[in-house]
């Protein structure tokens, strides 16, 4: 008897026996149980995660007759009547599968629809199952139509693409769609384990755990990479022979390179890529690894109880992630990310991966190898100060104010008295960017984090939960001169020639450029003010929206419906909203809102729909509190002593555009 491979044998052949969509399973089981049939069905996913499937177990279930030949459509097929048993056979006279990539001319399609006219041989439906559906040509989608939009009563279309972008939208609408879900890893590990018990194949956990994650969430592949496994370890699979396998890398020389990073030992790094070679290990897996192992570092400092502790991996995240500041990680695992798309441009690709692995070195900060968690952090600024982010723009740059109350006038600097200097001060905000000049200033301003307590010159109660900044301890400081601005703020304007351009002045010496564009600038993001006429009918209507549970267009109806006319008192209760995109206004739509709306009051309800321009809507007033929220927060921002301290004491500091965001 020849053998049977495992994505054949072990395929599900109803859907208790589906794994990882859930989703699917249960709107497929309850229009079955419900008799809500659709006429077509389009299946959308990745290669392997069971759109052939699932369109053979509801051919199943459509044309299921029972045990006793008395059944009928039912979520459960039988597997054992007829119509059962031929389907999973793939000897079925009334379920035809279609490969529209060899068959995708409008002659096939046109042979198979004059088909459509006959009714079923001996099952209860017709189904038409067109794999990959996508590849047939425009002529052949229009060819169908017509029969896609009204088929007979006896005909089921079930459609199945790995790619359904290129699937015509007048397609897409003539069908229910479903979008399956790439397969969890956890879901693959799982799976694999009752197959391999089910097969007595004797597996480690970490063969298991390389298989499904090569898997890449294809429950196919899996399968097929475990049979391959099966025959290259002779009947059982072992970690190092299924990582010899799939050609990845042992995760002890990740950590190796790691720790070598921490160490900014150069040496290290160059003889861990040395051995990566003379192993033959892939480089392109060296770095999948390593940004795999930099991942779990940083949700270990964000959420180290988010880690799987049966993971074995898990425990050297936890130890490298306290040798790594958290923006360091993220560093490293982008230039992991890059670096393998840089890989077939390197001359070899140890090549590549030894220069990735010297620019993570070499970005690292000074001084920080070696030190690892001892290098000290920037401590957490609180919201009300770090909301704002200053950096220095030429004043041609600064944008009009959309808050005129809000503006900030620039004051002269002025001199600032020297405290006694502080033995090690505390570093700056990271929020905070003073201009850097061009060559060193005598006296440069800086910012430091301080209690407003420890501020005299506010005058204003202390307050400890906001960060406040002050000058470092000099001298005396003297207002910048002209001179010692960066050449690309007191260069005057060229034209195309290279001549110099005269700048235009007011009547009172003032430059004009200036006079149009103030210091301290910010230009709010709250948008163009929402039209909202508030009613007493838009205030119930949006109270009643709130509570319906509705999805997708039908609850955009209800969010962009203004209610006009409510009679609660008639029975049924008449209720008439204005739409003004024609899109939503469909019947479909309306009578979903409609049973919605009746399910919420507990009775009849007949809702209307009208055209026209919605002025107190439940979108409008949610865009209305949006906007709010955003120039209130945008009004406490600017209005703060602190941006107003450093706007007048850094001539050329603005307010980062679209930097402001409500809690």
């Amino acid at each position: 008897m020849s053998y049977q491979v495992l994505a054949r044998k072990y395929r599900p052949h109803s859907f208790e026996e589906l794994v990882g969509q859930e989703h699917v399973v249960q709107a497929l089981a309850n229009a079955l149980t419900q008799q809500r049939l659709h006429h077509a069905y389009l299946f959308t996913g990745t290669r392997g995660v069971g759109k052939t499937t699932v369109s053979r177990i509801l051919a199943k279930s459509l044309n299921c007759t029972g045990a006793d030949g008395n059944g009928g459509i039912t979520a459960t097929p039988c597997g054992v009547c007829p119509a059962c048993r031929d389907i999973d056979a793939g000897r079925f006279v009334d379920y035809v599968e279609l490969d529209a990539a060899s068959n995708r001319g409008v002659e096939e399609i046109s042979q198979l629809l004059d088909q459509a006219v006959y009714k079923p041989v001996v099952g209860r439906f017709k189904v038409y199952m067109i794999d990959e559906v996508h590849m047939l040509s425009n002529t052949a989608f229009n060819a169908m139509l017509k029969t896609l939009e009204e088929p007979p009563d006896y005909l089921k279309f079930v459609l199945a693409t790995t790619d359904p972008q290129k699937v015509p939208v007048t397609v897409l609408s003539r069908c229910l769609q479903f979008n399956l879900r790439p397969m969890a890893p956890q879901n693959v590990l799982s799976h694999l384990t009752q197959v391999l018990a089910a097969e007595n194949v004797p597996a480690e956990a970490g063969a298991l755990r390389l298989l499904a994650r090569a898997a890449r969430g294809s429950m196919r592949d899996a399968l097929s990479l475990t049979d391959q496994a099966i025959a290259f370890g002779a009947g059982q699979l072992q970690e190092a022979g299924v990582r010899q396998m799939l050609g990845s890398v042992d995760r002890g020389h990740v950590v190796a390179i790691v720790e070598a990073l921490i160490a900014g030992s150069g040496e290290a790094v160059v003889a861990q890529a040395d051995g990566l070679r003379n192993l033959g290990l892939s480089a392109g897996g060296t770095l999948e690894d390593l940004a795999s192992l930099l991942q779990q570092m940083a949700v270990a400092q964000a959420a180290p109880n988010a880690l799987d502790p049966q993971e074995p991996d898990s425990a050297e995240a936890l130890r490298l992630a306290g040798d790594l500041p958290a923006d360091e990680i993220q560093l490293m695992y982008s230039m992991a990310l890059h670096g393998r798309q840089e890989l077939a441009l390197a001359p070899d690709e140890y090549a590549g991966l030894l220069m990735v692995l010297l620019r993570m070195l070499a970005f690292r900060p000074k001084g920080a190898a070696g030190q690892g968690a001892e290098r000290p952090r920037p401590a957490a600024v609180p919201a009300a100060a770090s909301a704002p982010l200053l950096r220095s723009a030429p004043p041609s740059l600064a944008v009009k104010p959309a808050l005129p109350a809000a503006r900030v006038e620039e004051p002269r600097p002025a001199a600032v008295s020297a405290p006694t200097p502080a033995p090690a001060p505390a570093p700056a905000p990271a929020a905070v960017a003073a201009p850097a000049p061009v060559a060193p200033l005598p006296a440069t301003p800086v910012v430091t984090a301080q209690p407003q307590a420890q501020r005299s010159s506010a005058g204003k109660p202390a307050d400890t939960h906001s960060a406040r900044l002050k000058p470092r301890p000099v001298a005396a400081a003297p207002a910048p001169a002209d001179d010692d601005l960066p050449p690309w703020l007191d260069a005057p304007p060229a034209d195309e020639d290279g001549s110099i351009v005269p700048e235009e002045f007011m009547a009172d010496g003032t430059s004009a450029a200036a006079a149009q564009e103030p210091a301290g600038a910010y230009a709010s993001t709250s948008g163009m003010d929402v039209v909202l006429r508030p009613t007493a009918l838009g205030e119930r209507w949006y109270a009643l929206v709130k509570q319906l549970k509705l999805v997708a267009l039908p609850r955009e109806l209800a969010l962009q419906g203004e209610c006009i006319a409510a009679d609660e008192q008639a029975h049924p209760q008449r209720w008439r909203l204005r739409v003004e995109r024609e899109s939503l206004r469909q019947p479909a739509l309306q009578d979903k809102l409609q049973a919605a709306l009746a399910e919420l009051l507990g009775t009849a309800v007949l809702l209307e729909l009208e055209a026209g321009q919605a002025q107190d809507s439940p979108a409008l007033r949610d865009q209305s509190e949006v906007q709010a929220r955003q120039r209130r927060a945008e009004q406490i921002v600017l209005e703060d002593p602190l941006v107003q301290q450093l706007l007048s004491q850094f001539k050329t500091a603005r307010i980062v555009p679209g930097s402001i965001k409500p809690h």
